[in-house]
């Protein structure tokens, strides 16, 4: 449960983080508007928390797991490595999506946009390919979130958890609908039906945030294999910086425990 509930953070933090900072990095770089809407951020936060987030609250234990030696008492949730991996998730989606906006909205190929409808085509392609990248982006973070220290480099990325690959299938088909539906697409969304090119940036941007996250994995892999503390195991992070003397048992008595008038046993 522990760890799942970890991953389930890992997973949505960073969705949320980038949804509201990639508004506010269009802004900052002189992007003509926003490269996602209200409607699109509200969407993704609920599609992404009722499918990918529900995958990793279900994931089966990972191999290896009862080798692991038990977690520092009054450790919290976010430690420092996790903490890591959340911001690295947030700035790799945000890059991405306003990066792929700034190049929709610079590129020559949709210039005929501006011809055909000036100061709303090119941006409603902007933000289809800004609102795929973001979805299916997600669906990198997942996929190696799945395994806080096995590779997900690896078949086992798409197997012993169905709900894994039925989330994807999930939020592909319905990332087509609002992408190509007439009307749904134009006037809920914002957006118009993405070119081939728009779905190159989503895949490049796919397999960008994957790749990176499997590469801090790896190099946590290598800094535990050489003795490192990765797990916030005896190094305080994010917790309330109490610990227990050496040699003593680091077990506190819950609050108002003393007026229970509980008696120490001696042996």
């Amino acid at each position: 449960v522990w760890d799942n509930l970890r991953k389930v953070l890992l997973v949505n933090t960073p969705i949320n983080n980038s949804q509201g900072l990639s508004v506010l990095l269009g802004l900052l770089v002189s992007l003509p508007n926003t490269p996602i809407t209200a409607i699109q951020i509200l969407y993704s936060n609920f599609i992404c928390a009722v499918t990918l987030g529900f995958v990793t609250a279900i994931e089966p234990a990972e191999d290896g797991i009862m080798i692991i030696p038990p977690r520092r008492v009054g450790k919290r949730l976010i430690g420092r490595f996790l903490f890591l991996r959340i911001v690295i998730g947030t700035c790799l989606l945000t890059g991405c999506v306003v990066g792929s906006a700034i190049i929709i909205n610079s590129h020559s190929r949709y210039d005929y946009l501006d011809v055909e409808e000036p100061g709303k085509g090119r941006l409603q392609m902007m933000r289809a390919c800004a609102f795929n990248v973001l979805d299916f982006g997600a669906m990198s973070v997942m996929l190696s979130a799945r395994f806080a220290y096995n590779s997900s480099v690896h078949p086992r990325a798409f197997m012993g958890n169905p709900a894994a690959v039925g989330s994807i299938v999930i939020v592909t088909i319905l990332q087509l609908v609002l992408t190509y539906v007439p009307g749904l697409n134009s006037f809920v969304f914002g957006m118009r039906g993405l070119d081939w090119f728009g779905w190159v940036l989503v895949l490049c941007s796919m397999v960008l945030v994957f790749a990176v996250m499997e590469i801090e994995k790896a190099i946590r892999r290598s800094l535990k294999a050489k003795g490192a503390d990765t797990d916030d195991r005896t190094t305080p992070f994010f917790t309330d910086g109490s610990s227990a003397p050496p040699g003593a048992a680091a077990m506190t008595m819950p609050k108002g425990a003393s007026k229970l008038n509980l008696q120490e046993l001696n042996h």
